[in-house]
């Protein structure tokens, strides 16, 4: 029987990478007061970043409803497949909770992972699961090369202000970066579902610079992407600097997308990567 992949938006894996392997992508919603958008279907990326700064109001996110997935849920089975759905962490969101209510009535059907992590970190883990559901892997099979993965699944980011993640409460222990966070460039990671602290730098270049050493330093690629909230040559110039660690040419470069950028802010950018086992 084949398999289906169904994540949701946090994923911010590309549109292109989504149509090739025939991913499904459940919207989350953006709220900003009382206007309410689909991530990625009412509004776009740069009219999100424009508001951003612009708008006195600090936007926020909600999860799909249970219906929501209960409805994509059943239009994959009716077509006689399978399901492996693959969402941001549970610590971070109330995504995969719905996901749960969503799936009551097929469980059967549906295999749940939560990735334990965020943007394309969990893009990772979703195109690896696609990549065997074409290459005709089982559920089963789908759901041990993911759960496998997630152990060696990590993401990086370079920060221009902790504000964002504070105020929509997602700071995790990363807290103790709050009282120089104007002073600092910060580089924070997502480990086991929680926004974790990795080093303060001065600066922006420093940084990155400190970014790619860790990186480094930490074992060699699986998989990799590099992301970015709202200047594309970051992306480049960030994958040009790993060039030595992983060909430009296979990774990914990623925009953030709004439900993730709510919480990241501007001027971010950010590495995600499944090392291969020692």
């Amino acid at each position: 029987m084949p398999v289906r992949v169904v994540t949701d938006s946090t994923c911010d894996i590309p549109a292109e990478v989504i149509q090739d392997l025939g991913i499904t992508v459940v919207p989350v919603y953006v709220h900003f007061g009382e206007e309410v958008y689909r991530d990625g279907v009412d509004l776009s990326t740069d009219e999100f970043y424009r508001r951003l700064r612009g708008d006195s109001v600090l936007p926020r996110t909600s999860a799909p409803a249970p219906g929501t997935f209960a409805e994509v849920y059943r239009d994959l089975a009716r077509e006689g497949n399978d399901i492996v759905s693959i969402h941001v962490s549970d610590n971070l969101s109330a995504t995969m909770q719905s996901a749960r209510l969503g799936r009551a009535e097929m469980e059967s059907r549906v295999t749940l992972i939560d990735s334990q992590t965020a943007s394309m970190a969990c893009g990772l883990l979703v195109i690896i699961a696609a990549r065997a559901a074409r290459a005709g892997a089982t559920a089963p099979e789908i759901e041990t090369l993911v759960n496998d993965a997630i152990p060696r699944t990590i993401t990086y980011g370079v920060f221009s202000t902790l504000e964002h993640l504070y105020r929509g409460g997602r700071i995790g222990r990363a807290q103790a970066f709050l009282g120089s966070m104007l002073k600092l460039s910060p580089i924070l990671a997502i480990s086991r579902g929680e926004v974790v602290p990795v080093a303060r730098v001065r600066t922006r270049p420093k940084a990155v610079a400190r970014l790619c050493q860790i990186l480094a330093e930490s074992g060699v690629p699986e998989e990799m992407s590099v992301m970015r909230t709202t200047d594309p040559a970051d992306a480049e110039a960030l994958a040009r600097r790993l060039a030595p660690l992983y060909p430009p040419e296979r990774m990914y470069r990623a925009s953030i997308g709004p439900a993730i950028a709510t919480y990241v802010g501007p001027d971010a950018v950010g590495v995600s990567v499944i090392w291969k086992k020692p």
